[in-house]
């Protein structure tokens, strides 16, 4: 499996699994422990988290099966996110779904996080969402108060545009590493805004969540969608690979910017698929085919 340099002392699998729907999975411990060593065995070591997710169980359920073969912690990566309030039955506290990026609330999820993960240390935490009400010097506060106690190696933003990315870097005493960002031929705004561009001018690797979008180039029946089916499988044909799963990852993987695809499944084959992927070249050519199937028109 290719690694992508996030950090001087910090890499990522060119593919990271997400776990956002490890609750609705319903695996159990050993399940789910067992999907984990299918994921290392595939070349998978980073996984990607969120406190939120699974109405804040998913973080737990991974760290429950971790707890059966704790020495699995040092072959992986941990990333997280915070600053989302949602709520929960496992928060009673919270009344309203809103954000909160305060120096308070930040140190309160990385530990939250540490806790239900069963771990001494984070990799990598996000600021989940923009938060229009941000203080900048709470975060970078809450970052440096984590980063010197040694709960969090690293830290970077998830969905942040340009000028908010800099905003937050601006009060930072050190570089934030990532930004996800919902990448996928059936979502180009990243792509045409300038928040890749910025990615690649910072050298910091995107993540990309939703990179299947959603499932809608599978599914839906309107316009786009089915234009997008037909010329991702005319690609495909051309490559050789019948999977269209492969033909996106393989469309997101292409790109300079060094994107790092986050595969949401808890199905094998669809994972297998992800790194598969890796196997393949899409030419230029049939890169900007796919891009203007999705655009509905010729680049100018």
């Amino acid at each position: 499996m290719e690694r992508i340099q996030i950090a001087e002392n910090l890499s990522f699998s060119r593919i990271i699994h997400g776990l956002w729907r490890l609750e609705d999975w319903k695996y159990s411990s050993k399940e789910t422990l067992e999907l984990i060593e299918y994921c290392l065995n595939e070349g998978i070591t980073t996984f990607d988290h969120a406190d939120i997710y699974g109405s804040y169980l998913c973080e737990e359920r991974f760290g429950e099966a971790l707890s059966l073969k704790p020495s699995l912690r040092d072959k992986i990566e941990l990333v997280t996110k915070c600053g989302i309030v949602l709520p929960s039955k496992q928060r009673p506290q919270h009344t309203s779904h809103y954000y909160n990026t305060s120096y308070e609330h930040i140190l309160l999820s990385a530990h939250n996080s540490l806790k239900a993960l069963k771990t001494d240390y984070i990799d990598l935490l996000l600021i989940h969402r923009p938060d229009p009400f941000m203080n900048p010097e709470e975060v970078a506060e809450a970052f440096s108060t984590l980063h010197r106690e040694g709960k969090v190696r690293h830290f970077g933003v998830s969905n942040f545009k340009n000028h908010q990315f800099r905003m937050l870097e601006s009060y930072l005493d050190f570089p934030l590493v990532t930004n996800q960002l919902e990448l996928s031929p059936s979502n180009l705004e990243n792509f045409l805004d300038g928040t890749l561009n910025l990615c690649q001018e910072k050298r910091i690797p995107p993540m990309a969540w939703s990179p299947l979008g959603g499932g809608s180039i599978f599914t839906e029946q309107d316009e786009k969608s089915l234009r997008l089916h037909a010329t991702l499988k005319k690609v495909g044909e051309e490559l050789g690979i019948a999977e269209i799963d492969k033909v996106i990852y393989s469309w997101l993987l292409a790109h300079p910017a060094r994107i790092m695809p986050i595969v949401g499944s808890g199905k094998k084959e669809r994972i297998h698929n992800a790194v598969d992927a890796l196997n393949y070249s899409i030419s230029t050519e049939q890169w900007f085919e796919i891009l203007q199937s999705s655009m509905g028109h010729e680049v100018p």
